[in-house]
């Protein structure tokens, strides 16, 4: 039996994107707690965590409502791409075992964009 593929493209929005959105909105809701996890040499880490959460839920709006996904699909993956290279494996190189596992997360939802990305049309 064969699945149409705007069903699997529907049902594959809609999965990736509403975890985006919740991320968004965990991001929002502890901006301080989370703001601890910016680089120190970054200035302003709430503003950071704002912008990384105002991101997050527009790019789960876009996939979810396929405006403008692919393009919204491609710049999640670098964000995420530089998120896991730049602050997680960071973080587990220097001796922080659970960023090995925000760096494996990152990296396969970074993974997922790119692939989703490919697949959309705008």
């Amino acid at each position: 039996m064969t699945v149409p593929a705007v069903l699997t493209n529907t049902v594959s929005r809609i999965l990736y994107g509403l975890p985006l959105i919740v991320f968004g909105l965990l991001h929002l809701m502890n901006s301080q707690g989370m703001s601890k996890l910016v680089p120190s040499y970054f200035p302003a880490p709430v503003f950071w965590v704002y912008l990384t959460g105002a991101a997050l839920i527009l790019a789960g709006g876009a996939i979810i409502a396929n405006r403008k996904a692919k393009l919204a699909s491609l710049l999640l993956g670098v964000m995420l791409l530089i998120f896991a290279l730049t602050i997680h494996l960071a973080g587990f190189l220097g001796g922080n075992q659970a960023s090995l596992s925000q760096f494996l997360k990152d990296t396969a939802l970074a993974g997922a964009a790119f692939a989703l990305a490919g697949i959309l049309e705008d």
